[in-house]
């Protein structure tokens, strides 16, 4: 973390008396509910000129002292915005040790703050599987830059020990700014990942996302076409590189970056291989639909109760994709939400706690605003089999049998019916038992135990990979 020089005019026994009587310095903690449970910890310095500065920490993303844009306070009111405004949040001064607020990053959701008195103190979990040096293999740190020069990555490429032409790899990743290793709760999955593939003889390309890490650019912004834009700078790197085979270059996408993998193999002849991990094959609505039926119902959301959300939460999906400004789009959504009660059983409504103005502004209000950003109109509104159905490259598709984000069945159904279209002749679809979304194998198999297993990527899933890769491309 940077040190702050404090430039100012008063004494330094006024200044410290400042300081000590600012209420809102200190690190304050909370845990933002996302259907996964992410921890968030806010470090709050005030400047002898009645300014503050801070950072905030994600641990469970193992991102540390990210710094705040700036830190606002009015009265008992504290405001926080980072990655140039594009997360912010507002929050109260409830007593000495709690801050009641908003969190905003797309959407609005609730977090409370609660001053720490022994901030240090991080849980150290064991992982394993992470790969420590010294490797078997070379490691490189690199950086290279899209053809108008107007982006430029960070990234590390791994390379088998020995002489010759490698196949090579280029992983894409899923929704969220990831990192190159794609970090979370001390896992590394991507870095598993590759640590895997190099050793049995491929190489591999991990990037960071843009706006992430060393990747400059802004994520806020972009949307999966971007990504796949991003993608291809990636492809074009390796195709520059001595020690790639060409004619064996391959993409693995996982999850969102498995609808980039097939958006960029179906307009390039170049593209060898592609490997599909938890990867969408319905529409998306139909998809998120899914997803939302899955986790609640683990959480214990009554039938009746999840039927109706389901049935507007899809009619809010739609009104934010399909309505250009926003403007619309909320009056669309505020229109859909007086159908969706005029249909619903007031008992219904009333248990959900929709039965006030209030609150049905405010569900209305965060879905709409989260479909309708430029990554939600393409993401939410896309369906994969687009692009599928053009493929003439390998394809491999696994999923986990537990994975409650991409429903294995259905969405491996979809993909398999797409390339039965396709010119794609060397395709091998299969369902692994027992993993979640994250190719872990899982135990209650919920999002909260990603960041509790020790486990980073199954075995059985990786061998899974290189086999299928040793048959069909080596």
């Amino acid at each position: 973390m940077k040190k702050l020089l404090l430039t100012t005019f008063i004494t330094l026994t006024s200044l410290t008396a400042a300081l000590a009587q600012s209420p809102f310095t200190g690190t304050w903690a909370g845990k933002l509910e996302v259907g996964v449970s992410l921890r968030l910890v806010f470090h709050v310095k005030a400047v002898g000129d009645g300014s503050y500065t801070g950072t905030m920490d994600s641990p469970d993303q193992s991102a540390f002292g990210i710094p705040c844009d700036k830190v606002t306070v009015t009265g008992n009111t504290i405001t926080a915005t980072l990655g140039n405004g594009a997360i912010n949040y507002t929050g109260t001064l409830e007593n000495d040790t709690t801050i009641k607020g908003t969190f905003t990053q797309g959407q609005s959701i609730p977090l409370i703050l609660v001053k720490q008195t022994n901030p240090g103190a991080v849980r150290k979990l064991n992982r394993p599987q992470t790969p420590q040096p010294p490797f078997t293999y070379t490691s490189e740190d690199i950086s290279y830059t899209n053809k108008d020069k107007s982006i430029s990555y960070g990234a590390t490429l791994t390379i088998p020990t020995g002489k010759g032409s490698f196949p090579a790899a280029l992983i894409i990743s899923g929704s969220g700014a990831q990192t190159r290793d794609f970090d979370f709760a001390d896992h590394k999955f991507y870095g598993v990942l590759a640590d895997a593939l190099t050793k049995a003889g491929y190489i591999v390309l991990r990037v960071d996302d843009r706006g992430t890490g060393k990747t400059t650019g802004s994520f806020a912004n972009a949307t999966t076409k971007n990504f796949a834009d991003d993608a291809v700078a990636g492809i074009d790197y390796l195709l520059n590189r001595p020690e790639v085979n060409k004619k064996k270059l391959g993409l693995i996408g996982h999850s969102e970056g498995g609808i980039v993998a097939p958006m960029i193999a179906a307009n390039r002849k170049d593209i060898d291989f592609v490997v599909l991990l938890a990867a969408p094959g319905v529409p998306v609505p139909d998809l998120m639909v899914q997803q939302n039926r899955a986790i609640l119902g683990q959480q214990g959301m009554n039938e009746q109760n999840l039927e109706a959300y389901l049935q507007l939460y899809k009619a809010l999906l739609l009104d934010g994709v399909n309505n250009e400004k926003i403007e619309d789009a909320l009056t669309a959504g505020k229109k859909s939400m007086q159908q969706w009660l005029a249909k619903t059983d007031p008992a219904i409504v009333s248990s959900m706690g929709y039965n006030q103005a209030e609150a049905q502004e405010k569900i209305v209000s965060s879905l709409v605003q989260s479909f309708a950003t430029p990554w939600g109109k393409y993401f939410f509104g896309y369906n994969p089999a687009s692009n599928l159905e053009k493929l003439s490259s390998k394809v491999l598709a696994l999923n986990g049998s537990a994975d409650i984000q991409v429903d294995a069945a259905t969405n491996l159904a979809a993909i398999q019916k797409a390339l039965a279209k396709s010119k794609a002749k060397n395709v091998s679809v299969k369902t692994i038992p027992g993993l979640n979304h994250l190719f872990q194998t899982c135990k209650t198999c919920t999002l909260n135990e990603y960041g509790e297993l020790e486990e980073t990527f199954s075995p059985v899933a990786l061998k899974e990979i290189i086999d299928w890769l040793n048959k069909s491309v080596k």
